[in-house]
């Protein structure tokens, strides 16, 4: 028998009262018999057996009933006959991911998985230690009736939320509880692209019981991407889009609530709309497709900035790649002739503009003055040689074969590392300014060569140095996303503005939607939720499967099984209640001696 409140057998001290109290009883002071009581005298000396016999079954009794309330109090498990099972620390993993919203014969799957996590609730009792954890990582802790409401107000979230950090927490919040007997519940769809990563130790060697429903999943359409082209339309663009799937459907572009094309695509066909909006500015839009089984990926958001693009002003001593590159954006409707970006070397420097190296090292110095002047705040320092590979968005692959070291001064916010040549800054960005460690010429970087410069930048041009400000910026879920240089609100996609700090990092909700950035209460950019394409693939692992891949852990089927392998229902139980019972039973037989004592007394 072990005890889970052991320092309640202190209470035990408390049989000393009634041992006192009959020892106190036999004690007899100087005797003077008056003729009077000398009847009463021998009818007592005639009952003393039965007086002193009385009087120890009254003694052990209140001494039973003292130990029998410590013993209860001390919350004691054992083998011995008792109701109900031990008290338990369970913690329910419910998957709620995207996935577990699809349809089937049996209903909506994660109507199914809250179904088994009722069942397993009202085979709970108080005793119970009980935690509801989604796969986004919140915990809900409380009483079988507090995790009922939250298992009503339950949702799909629209991402794969994160499988191995639910475990962890839900691992946690059992070993924090100092209940021997513990047990992580999962209940989920084993979906292999969520589950198939986890492992052992993701549980830290808590028991666990896995309930994944049967059946196999049903065919299934989705889109998995969503393009706009170009970034920025002048008002006229196209919505390219990537549809999985079986069989043919239809699909429409809405923008801003109205709906700007509509057709039918074919198996592994594309989408292709070119449309002209009414709207300007940012704007938000969806691709939809005719509904199936799994509604949450019929539908991907996008964001799109509608007006004229970018005007570039580049700058006569500029190199031939750079007057090639930009005479294609420009040809393409992608910039257009003007003088609000600059593009030059960092000798004439100002805001906004795209700034490279000199090409002459004779220059830095003029470049460093004129940075200051514009109050960018970098300079070049020493010269390097390379060849060095290139990282970052747009320039991987290219290498740096001269380049000036780039150093900050003071402590600039809001600034973003584009690139990187080895662990030094390459490409910086900041408010109304990009600046490249390297000239724009072959000689000190093969970058204007290769076919990725155009769309390298062509993304700068539109996401970091037009007007309209920080360009779109694709995210899951849950992601944690860097507020831009020139962002002071973000807002969300039902309108309400939240204060964000540049350079600062923010939690995007478990939800898709496009939430745009803002300054100065002017919409500059956007960043486009989705779930993850992932999600759409249904493919389950078996329940075995995932039970090893979580450490033989046991599969359990049917909310009998669920309780049996969760609460350990036939093995040791809580002995409380059965100490209850007995200490009540001994009050009864207390009473009644007591009672029986006192009624033949008055009878004589």
């Amino acid at each position: 028998m072990s005890f889970l409140a052991p320092w309640a057998l202190l209470l035990a001290a408390a049989v000393g009262v009634p041992l006192v109290l009959h020892l106190l009883r036999r004690r007899t002071g100087a005797r003077i018999d008056f003729p009077a009581v000398r009847y009463l005298l021998r009818m007592e000396r005639e009952h003393a057996n039965e007086v002193r016999l009385k009087n120890l079954l009254l003694m052990l009794l209140r001494v039973g009933i003292v130990l029998a309330i410590a013993l209860a109090a001390a919350r004691p498990i054992g083998p011995l006959p008792g109701l109900g099972h031990p008290p338990t620390a369970v913690a329910i993993v419910i998957d709620n991911s995207l996935s577990s919203a699809a349809a089937g014969a049996g209903g909506p799957l994660l109507s199914r998985l809250t179904a088994s996590a009722r069942a397993l609730l009202d085979a709970s009792n108080t005793a119970d230690r009980l935690w509801l954890v989604t796969m986004d990582g919140a915990v809900t802790g409380g009483d079988a009736g507090t995790l009922g409401a939250a298992l009503g107000g339950l949702r799909p979230l629209d991402g794969a939320g994160d499988a191995a950090l639910a475990l962890r927490r839900a691992s946690a919040v059992v070993r924090a509880s100092g209940v021997p007997a513990q047990r992580v519940v999962v209940l989920t769809d084993a979906q292999v692209s969520s589950w198939g990563a986890v492992s052992t130790e993701t549980l830290g060697g808590v028991p666990a019981t896995i309930v994944v429903p049967e059946g196999a999943p049903g065919p299934n359409r989705a889109l998995t991407e969503v393009v706009t082209e170009p970034l920025h339309w002048d008002p006229r663009g196209a919505v390219r889009a990537t549809m999985r799937g079986a069989d043919s459907t239809t699909w429409r572009v809405v923008l801003e609530g109205r709906t700007l094309a509509r057709g039918s695509a074919k198996p592994g066909a594309a989408i292709l709309a070119h449309v002209q909006p009414i709207a300007r500015g940012w704007a938000s839009g969806t691709v939809e497709l005719g509904p199936d089984e799994l509604r949450a990926d019929d539908v991907r958001h996008f964001a799109v900035h509608v007006g004229e693009p970018p005007a570039v002003n580049l700058d006569a001593g500029a190199s031939l790649f750079l007057r090639g590159a930009v005479d294609a954006l420009v040809q393409g409707g992608r910039a257009r002739r003007g003088g609000t970006v600059l593009i030059a070397s960092a000798e004439r420097a100002r805001t906004p503009g795209l700034l490279f190296a000199p090409a002459d090292p004779l220059k830095v110095a003029d470049a460093n003055r004129a940075l200051e002047r514009a109050g960018i705040p970098w300079r070049f320092g020493a010269r390097r040689e390379g060849p060095a590979p290139l990282r970052g968005a747009g320039v991987e692959g290219a290498v740096a074969r001269s380049w000036y070291v780039l150093s900050a001064v003071g402590a600039p916010a809001g600034v973003d590392t584009l690139a990187r040549v080895g662990a030094a800054p390459w490409v910086v960005s900041g408010d109304g300014y990009v600046l490249v460690a390297s000239a724009a010429e072959q000689s000190a970087t093969d970058l204007p060569v290769r076919a990725a410069f155009v769309p390298w930048l062509d993304a700068l041009l539109s996401q970091r140095l037009a007007q309209s400000g920080a360009g779109v910026i694709a995210a899951v879920p849950g992601a944690l996303v860097r507020v831009p240089s020139r962002a002071d609100q973000l807002e969300a996609p039902d309108g309400s503005l939240r204060a964000v700090q540049s350079g600062a990092q923010v939690q995007l909700p478990w939800t898709a939607g496009v939430h745009f950035w803002r300054r100065a209460g002017e919409r500059i950019g956007a960043v486009v939720v989705n779930g993850e394409a992932s999600e759409s693939e249904l493919a389950r692992l078996t329940g075995a499967a995932l039970a090893d891949s979580l450490g033989d852990a046991a599969v359990a089927s049917g909310p009998d099984g669920l309780a049996r392998a969760t609460f350990n229902v036939g093995g040791s139980r809580s002995l409380e209640r059965s100490f209850l019972v007995l200490a009540l039973l001994l009050l009864v037989a207390e009473a009644i001696v007591a009672r029986r004592g006192i009624l033949k007394t008055a009878a004589a």
